[in-house]
């Protein structure tokens, strides 16, 4: 048997292992890779890399990066900057019809932002626009799907845990990957608002108005967003003129984000154990993944399956733009059946020798995966910011939700072709500051 026979074996083998054990895919990687590891090299081997690669991965002083910005995002959560991101959105917007789902997607926007989770903006701006949305008579379709779509803000609008991820496995810099996201983000968030206001012009019982508000209400709405303007200058500010690196950016925006929370007296001594305790947890969660990616990449490394997939792809006689959208493609499939996260850790190692072979920039091309990948939060059978949406009980189920986001679907597909058209939307911004 071939060593790339091998190494299919073992994906399909993970695959299989996830959908059907439901095995968490952390460790699901872990098994697969060192069970794949001592059967092409032998189990000694496998045993001392995987003390090895364990010791690698927990003892990183990289991976520090990822806790320090889920704990600015928590911190920030449990001070209630969600619900006064949303306000602000609602008094500048609710007034026009469909102004607080787009009120809802700049929410997203904004707390995605200090957030850097699609999951954890789903389920904290679902708990505050769904019933202001229900109360001024919003279709539950468009409130639970602008929700769910605006969440998948989170992984594109830095700071990403998924962008920090894709920096620490290809070896690019973190501030870099962050300028390069933020034009597409920006983009991505003024095409949904686009959507809404087509589809409620369409149909204007989707988004009745809501009440007009003075300019003054306007004005005073501004002091709860402040904060985050603070802690996302600071933290990009710094990052560029090179005043700290990611892991301080984010133990620098977590303190900036508890003094504000503490100072406005809007974080308590409860509020506090629980941004601690969330971030434990996620972290734990994630770091767990890396483990289990780390040990499935070494198995797939000496299995050589991605330099002959990239070797395969170098020799077919196919323009370089057409297998970039084939290798979306993928993405796009990869995306709607596991987790983003877990799913660009496991292909990274697969695709991203395919693309330098290519002659792609790695910059273009983590964002490219990452809008890609985005996608798969809201589209079927998985689409875990729907799941999440649809369970948190205001009257919409999930084949609706999942009805709803057909809305902003064309949103994603428009973004990636300007992406292809246009690479310096990911790359200009980099080009120009570092």
């Amino acid at each position: 048997m071939s060593l790339t026979l091998i190494g299919i074996i073992g994906i399909v083998a993970l695959l299989l292992i996830i959908f059907f054990l439901r095995i968490p895919v952390g460790f699901a990687m872990a098994m697969v890779g060192f069970a794949g590891f001592a059967i092409v090299v032998n189990p000694h081997a496998a045993m001392g890399m995987l003390s090895d690669e364990v010791w690698e991965v927990f003892s990183s002083y990289g991976l520090t990066v990822i806790p320090m910005f889920i704990l600015m995002g928590q911190i920030s959560f449990h001070a209630g900057v969600n619900r006064r991101l949303y306000h602000a959105a609602y008094v500048w917007m609710g007034n026009i019809r469909g102004g607080m789902a787009m009120a809802t997607i700049l929410s997203c926007a904004g707390f995605a932002a200090i957030c850097g989770s699609n999951t954890a903006t789903a389920a904290t701006m679902g708990s505050v626009a769904l019933p202001e949305m229900k109360k001024y008579k919003y279709s539950p379709v468009l409130s639970a799907s602008s929700v769910a779509t605006g969440s998948t803000l989170g992984v594109l609008i830095p700071p990403s845990v998924v962008l920090i991820v894709i920096g620490l496995q290809t070896g690019q810099a973190i501030g870099v990957l962050f300028w390069a996201a933020l034009l597409p983000g920006f983009l991505l968030c003024i095409f949904f608002i686009a959507s809404i206001w087509w589809a409620c012009r369409r149909k204007p019982e989707l988004g009745p108005p809501g009440q007009v508000t003075s300019i003054k209400a306007k004005l005073q709405s501004l002091k709860g967003t402040i904060e985050i303007l603070i802690l996302f200058v600071l933290v990009m500010a710094g990052l560029i003129k090179g005043f700290f690196t990611p892991t301080q950016a984010g133990a620098v925006g977590s303190f900036i984000a508890l003094v504000i929370g503490v100072a406005g007296g809007n974080l308590s001594l409860r509020g506090f154990y629980l941004a601690l305790t969330d971030t434990l947890r996620i972290s734990a969660m994630i770091m767990a993944i890396i483990l289990g990616a780390v040990i499935f990449g070494r198995f797939l490394a000496v299995t050589r399956l991605p330099f002959e997939l990239a070797g395969i792809v170098g020799e077919l006689a196919l323009p370089s733009f057409l297998v970039i959208l084939l290798i979306g493609l993928v993405y796009i499939l990869g995306g709607a059946i596991m987790d983003a996260l877990a799913l660009l850790i496991i292909t990274i190692p697969i695709f991203f020798p395919v693309a330098q072979s290519m002659g792609y920039d790695p910059v273009w091309f983590a964002v490219f995966i990452t809008v890609v990948t985005t996608l798969g939060a809201i589209t079927p059978p998985v689409g875990i910011n729907t799941y999440i949406v649809a369970s948190m009980g205001h009257g919409v189920q999930l084949p609706e939700v999942f009805k709803g986001v057909l809305l902003f679907l064309p949103c994603f597909v428009l973004l990636l072709l300007l992406l292809i058209i246009m690479p310096g939307l990911a790359t200009f911004l980099p080009g120009l500051l570092y």
